[in-house]
């Protein structure tokens, strides 16, 4: 088996598909769609995969919008996914670029469509929906999905190229508080302020970030605050977005914001309740496969920064602790220019978005065979993930 004409022929492969990726990533740029909603980015997707002879099952892990497409190889062998995410945020439409994951791994599917005849094994997209404040691949994890899979890779847009990542784990936490309203000027004694509350809670949580670890980020909204000024709110909740270096500790720190949130209810005389909207475990990346990566990222003419970047929380920790995993970053923008911006949504469809897109999936389809091609470095990866 040669695997440099292997490697030459999804270079070529990917190169020629270039057009059709790219409008790929401009409608789904197009058309922002945010967590679990993303019907139109799904159907885009399904259809591109199935018209190039993938298997293609929607609806798994009983998500609506999730998906999984499949191609067998010549023989038994390790299945390799390409995650896509493809859902937007909510006013910023794709401020994190996920139109770019999606064309990039379904890329790097059609790609090695050519070449699994003469490979073990199978590739895969696997769709994964609702990344930003749904936990969808977390969801996956829970409900047994990646049980299936032996390597996941995703490339994901940032304003500098890194293979060795990391990433913080995170919570979502909303805290809903129940007061009694009344007209605020004329009993307002005969009332409970459900949004005294929430701001209470905000201000103990001010106070409590003295007394936590440097790696802890707490940010938080009002996502519900009150319908009118003279009636005192009845109602009021706020969204908190709750991250640490490592799970363990990021559960104590939840544990303490509910108690905030329980003093806030204590002090104003409203009920409290909770509800965890997504967790997210921090990365465990498989240096054994980032280093394949980085050498065919070499190849293709781009030297990555070697700085380690941390750049938030991601579902695809969850995926990391249960199938080894990388999780490389691409520039597409000047560095420092920030992700969940209008300006990185603008440059996630410009020239230099879409080159990295196709270089990324260059980079992912000769890494794939580098995997299937070679039971020893197949093996080294699975001992690194089983001793970590």
């Amino acid at each position: 088996m040669n695997i440099s004409l292997l490697k030459e022929m999804v270079q070529g492969e990917v190169k020629r598909q270039r057009d059709r990726l790219i409008r790929i990533s401009q409608a789904i740029h197009a058309h922002p769609e945010t967590r679990f909603q993303e019907y139109f980015a799904q159907k885009l997707l399904c259809t591109e995969l199935k018209k190039s002879g993938f298997k293609v099952e929607k609806g798994i892990a009983e998500l609506d919008t999730a998906f999984w497409a499949v191609l067998a190889g010549r023989e038994a062998g390790p299945t390799i996914a390409f995650v896509a995410e493809y859902d937007a945020l909510p006013a910023l439409g794709h401020g994190c670029g996920h139109n770019l994951i999606a064309a990039a791994s379904v890329g790097a599917a059609l790609a090695l469509r050519k070449v699994m005849p003469r490979l073990p094994g199978k590739i895969s997209v696997v769709g994964a929906p609702g990344e930003e404040g749904g936990g969808g691949k977390a969801i996956m994890v829970n409900r047994g999905f990646f049980q299936g899979i032996d390597v996941a890779m995703l490339a994901h847009p940032a304003d500098r190229t890194v293979v060795r990542t990391n990433s913080l784990a995170g919570y979502v936490l909303e805290v809903r508080f129940q007061g009694r309203p009344v007209h605020s000027a004329r009993a307002p004694h005969d009332g409970i302020n459900a949004l005294e509350a929430v701001i209470l809670t905000f201000n103990n949580i001010n106070s409590l970030r003295q007394t936590l670890k440097d790696d802890v980020r707490i940010q938080g909204i009002i996502s519900e605050g009150g319908l009118a000024l003279n009636i005192l709110p009845e109602v009021a909740a706020a969204r908190f977005s709750i991250r640490s270096a490592k799970r363990d500790y990021l559960n104590e720190v939840v544990d303490k914001v509910e108690k905030c949130a329980q003093g806030a209810a204590l002090a104003t005389g409203a009920e409290v309740s909770f509800l965890g909207l997504g967790c997210y475990d921090e990365l465990r990346l498989n240096t054994t496969l980032a280093g394949v990566f980085e050498a065919n990222l070499q190849a293709l003419g781009i030297s990555p920064t070697s700085e380690e970047s941390g750049l938030g929380a991601t579902d695809m920790g969850n995926v990391s602790h249960v199938v080894p995993t990388i999780h490389p970053y691409f520039a597409i923008a000047p560095e420092g220019v920030a992700m969940h911006t209008h300006k990185f949504a603008e440059l996630a469809v410009s020239d230099q978005a879409h080159a990295g897109m196709l270089v990324m999936a260059q980079a992912m389809a000769m890494t794939a065979i580098d995997v299937l091609a070679d039971p020893e470095l197949y093996a080294a990866i699975r001992q690194e993930f089983k001793g970590a």
